[in-house]
């Protein structure tokens, strides 16, 4: 397979930005947040009865986006320091690409590596060499199939945030009233209201290695999950989640892996992010913008081995943050204690005789949802940089409940774990997505 650019535009928004909405205020989450890129990447069949006119379906998408930019105007600003953006009007950047093969050739076996020439911009690069932040790759195939891209700074969005910019475009495009229920609310600077400092100093959980690791992608049936979320139960855990189930699944499965190439048996800390939307009193609606996430860590120790165990380790640390880091976001020292509370968690990742590990859950974020007018996507899936120790899920296309799970380990310990008989027992590795898709 071959991708090749044939086009490169940026786009403004279609009416200009007023005078006092030029100076975008970040919130104290999102100067905290590193200046990477967040990436989903959604692929569309040929449309049935509609055209396959490529240039056609461009201009549409590109003057569709423009219509959403006058909405999501900080995504066409750019960043004047850690505090403001200045939504001049600069654009986003479109890439306009073709694929010399077909959807189901491509699709019917996915390659990490080949994934990554769908996806405009490398999640570790920053606004300062991209120049955007935002930027859309729009992929045509060779059978009318198409593949939409949309990167965007994380300094301005989190997953939640990208799922609403992107279900307003595609409503857009489509021309639907939806489009409406979908413009952005922003208010997280009100909420959670920015301050002047170094970022010299300030921690981060963000650790992109020069070291290529290999990463495989998991699929866990809606019948295995079932059974996953079965043996989860506890006392404690009356109803434990998809993502709690499988998430402690792959988390005991990594660690044996490292514990069996080391030699030792260590300690583990398991890092979850949060989406606090509805943890904040009151209640934020979905189409709050932002960078609303927060983040928990729980401790493995080398005596708990069930699952069970570990779904409980993991929610009773969830409890712990809706109790207490909701609150100290909340109040007027909110940035000295955040910053401690990420120093902790720093230190806990850097240490030498713990295994660390990272999971991010996109799950039940209705990805497969949004149309452009030409059906639903047959596959969504993310863009991740190359950090070790990475676990992130999401639903599949089937829309039963199955999950889909990339996950990312040293080449030693990736070895081991795609080998584990209780792993294999739940999942399947790298099934083909025109296998796992739904009939209806």
């Amino acid at each position: 397979m071959k991708i090749q650019i044939t086009a490169r535009e940026t786009l403004k928004p279609s009416s200009p930005t007023p005078q006092s909405l030029r100076d975008f205020k970040l919130s104290l989450i999102d100067q905290l947040t590193p200046s990477v890129y967040g990436s989903m990447l959604l692929f569309y069949s040929s449309i049935n009865g509609g055209t396959n006119n490529h240039f056609e379906r461009s201009e549409k998408l590109k003057k569709s986006f423009s219509d959403t930019l006058t909405l999501f105007y900080p995504l066409a600003g750019k960043t004047v320091d850690n505090i403001t953006i200045d939504c001049s009007d600069y654009g986003a950047l479109y890439v306009e690409a073709r694929v010399d093969c077909t959807l189901s050739e491509f699709l019917q076996q996915t390659n990490w590596d080949q994934l990554g020439e769908f996806i405009p911009v490398k999640v570790e690069s920053t606004e300062d060499t991209v120049g955007f932040l935002s930027v859309i790759q729009v992929s045509f195939f060779d059978c009318g199939g198409i593949a939409i891209a949309m990167s965007i700074s994380h300094k301005l969005a989190d997953g939640a945030t990208a799922a609403v910019a992107m279900r307003c475009w595609a409503a857009t495009t489509f021309g639907s009233a939806d489009a409406l229920a979908m413009v952005p609310l922003y208010n997280s600077a009100e909420i959670f209201p920015p301050r002047k400092f170094s970022v010299v100093g300030v921690p981060t959980l963000v650790d992109f290695n020069k070291e290529k690791f290999p990463i495989k992608r998991l699929v866990f049936e809606a019948s295995k999950v079932a059974a996953l979320k079965a043996l989860a139960v506890s006392e404690s855990v009356e109803r434990p989640t998809r993502a709690e189930s499988v998430t402690a699944l792959i988390w005991k499965c990594a660690l044996n892996a490292a514990r069996s190439n080391s030699g030792v048996s260590r300690p583990s800390i398991l890092t979850r992010a949060v989406n606090i939307r509805r943890k904040i009193e009151p209640p934020l609606p979905d189409n709050s913008i932002g960078n609303l996430v927060g983040f928990y860590t729980a401790e493995k120790d080398e005596s708990e081995t069930e699952l069970n165990g570990l779904v409980r380790k993991i929610r009773d640390k969830l409890k712990v943050f809706d109790k207490n880091y909701m609150k100290m976001l909340q109040q007027e020292d909110a940035f000295e204690a955040v910053i401690e509370y990420w120093k902790v968690a720093a230190t806990q990742m850097m240490r030498h005789d713990m295994e660390f590990y990272i999971c991010t859950s996109l799950c039940n974020f209705s990805w497969y949802d949004i149309d452009f007018g030409w059906g639903r996507p047959v596959w969504v899936t993310m863009g991740s940089g190359n950090m070790k120790n990475l676990i992130e899920l999401m639903d599949t296309n089937k829309g039963d409940g199955s999950i889909e799970a990339w996950v990312i380990l040293s080449e030693q310990d990736m070895y081991l774990f795609e080998r584990d008989p209780e792993l294999l027992a739940y999942a399947s590795l790298n099934p083909s997505v025109l296998d796992t898709k739904s009939s209806s």
